[in-house]
């Protein structure tokens, strides 16, 4: 299954995967920078309708990371371990605290695409095929296409 946006949201057939891509017109550093920076990754992270405050952020390997989205008096937090950091590639887990045995395997590329332009690309290792399909049936690409939105729209304006 592929879901085109303006990201790209894959479903691996074989094994309960999910990858994303998306272009940016901005620089693999710009990406990095976004995906390492606190201040800079709770301003473009999730949806619109959320804000995000980091409880916890250590950006280099063997660091680890909790931030918490809220809407209306409603907070959803996440956490993780960066396995691996480095500029080209960032590894680490991710889960939601609301499904705390939830946990995921995400590796994240920066790719330099020339021309002021890179690609961003993910995948996501969860469990099982039941939990890769809960995650694509949430809505989650409400929230890939807006943070990505937002995220481009800080590398524009030169704020990354």
């Amino acid at each position: 299954m592929t879901v085109k946006t303006e990201t790209t949201i894959e479903a691996d057939p074989t094994v309960p995967i999910i990858r994303l891509a998306r272009e940016f017109a901005g620089t693999p550093e710009q990406l990095f920078r976004a995906h390492t920076d606190p201040r800079l990754f709770a301003l473009w992270i999730g949806p619109s309708s959320l804000e995000t405050r980091i409880d916890q952020w250590d950006a280099r390997t063997g660091g680890t990371f909790r931030y918490v989205s809220s809407r209306e008096g409603e907070e959803f937090a996440f956490r993780g371990c960066f396995h691996e950091i480095r500029p080209d590639r960032i590894v680490q887990t991710f889960t939601y605290e609301g499904d705390p045995d939830g946990v995921a395997l995400n590796t994240l590329w920066f790719d330099d695409l020339g021309h002021g332009r890179a690609r961003l690309r993910t995948q996501s290792l969860v469990e099982s095929f039941e939990a890769r399909d809960g995650w694509l049936r949430s809505g989650m690409e409400t929230g890939v296409d807006q943070g990505y939105a937002k995220l481009e729209e800080l590398i524009t304006h030169d704020a990354v």
